[in-house]
């Protein structure tokens, strides 16, 4: 190739991608002022795309009508994920937003949450819960639960308006957990010790550097069991079972199989995520109504953006701890509503 051709190729290459980022840029920027697919506008402190819609189940009789499928999986945290990250770990945000979409879209008849979560924290937990029981208010909401939807998990899909419950579906859990570490015995052992200047008597309870004072048990023993009376206040609320009958049966914290949870009066019917879709449409009135997904698009304006981000940093080392790496990691003094095995 003459130097006249490979200076021509070179322009038309720098021209193409002069062309794709401005694209990208506006896509960018128009997806900031307005929701294509609602036409609602978003706050302007805090930017939010509209979700694109990818199809699960083709409508019948060329339906405009949908149900949109939502993932909850994994440990619920209040951590926010963005970019690329923002499908595989969605965050409390990235629910809300899903939900607050289907419900404005006149389109869709019903939603359901596909739980697939061992649980994660207090609050979190609750953020998202009260989401699904705003939306149910709106529109029908069908939680079928997954492989686990345990502790936090069974406590969103208290909020919606029907639950669907594989047979294997290890389930309930119900119950709050609030860990910390002591390790006095190690700092005498090798001569370390910690001094610390509190405000008030509780302000350094959960200090793993001294043994804990029998008023500072109690102390913390109240707060778990305020959270675990509002926790079975909702699931009493919820599924219509008086709390000492939750307390005498499966309240203990204890995990269950679908098929108990069922008996248990916790789920109101057994079946795969097809039923979940089924039982959507029936409540939604929408029998030839197909099922869409939303997911987040990232765009080149994201992905230069990252990689101005790392721009200038070592490569990360990535290492995989396959003994304790996927169970999620409790902070101290942080509750949680998680299944015993998750908690240790």
């Amino acid at each position: 190739m003459s130097n006249k051709s490979y200076g021509c190729l070179i322009i038309l290459l720098l021209l193409g991608l002069i062309v794709s980022l401005g694209l990208n840029v506006g896509q960018f920027v128009s997806k900031l002022d307005v929701d294509v697919g609602t036409g609602a506008g978003f706050s302007a402190a805090r930017p939010k795309r509209h979700l694109h819609e990818v199809t699960v189940e083709s409508p019948k009789m060329n339906s405009q009508e949908k149900i949109v499928h939502i993932d909850l999986e994994g440990v619920i945290s209040s951590m926010s994920m963005s970019g690329l990250f923002a499908e595989s770990m969605p965050s409390v945000d990235s629910i809300k937003q899903s939900l607050e979409q289907a419900v404005a879209d006149t389109r869709v008849k019903a939603i359901v949450l596909r739980v697939n979560s061992p649980g994660g924290e207090v609050t979190a937990s609750d953020i998202i819960y009260n989401a699904v029981k705003k939306a149910a208010k709106s529109k029908p909401v069908v939680v079928y639960m997954d492989s686990m939807a345990a502790s936090g998990g069974y406590y969103v899909a208290c909020g919606a308006s029907k639950i669907v419950a594989s047979e294997t579906t290890l389930t309930a859990s119900i119950g709050v957990i609030i860990e910390t570490m002591n390790y006095s015995e190690l700092f005498g052992k090798v001569g370390l010790s910690m001094t610390a200047f509190t405000s008030g008597a509780f302000k350094d309870s959960l200090s793993g550097a001294r043994p804990m004072r029998e008023d500072e048990k109690a102390y913390v023993q109240n707060l778990v069991m305020q959270m675990y009376d509002r926790f079975l206040g909702i699931v009493s609320e919820a599924r219509g079972v008086p709390k000492e009958q939750l307390k005498s049966t499966v309240a203990d914290g204890r995990v269950v199989t679908g098929r108990e949870a069922l008996a248990a009066k916790l789920v109101d019917q057994i079946g795969y995520v097809e039923d979940a879709y089924e039982l959507a449409r029936t409540l939604g009135k929408a029998k030839d109504a197909g099922v869409v997904k939303y997911r987040h698009e990232v765009s080149l304006f994201d992905a230069f953006g990252m990689a101005s981000a790392k721009a200038g940093t070592p490569p990360a080392k990535v290492q995989l701890d396959v003994s304790t790496g996927l169970l999620p990691k409790l902070l101290p003094g942080v509750p949680y509503y998680l299944p015993p095995s998750f908690a240790h």
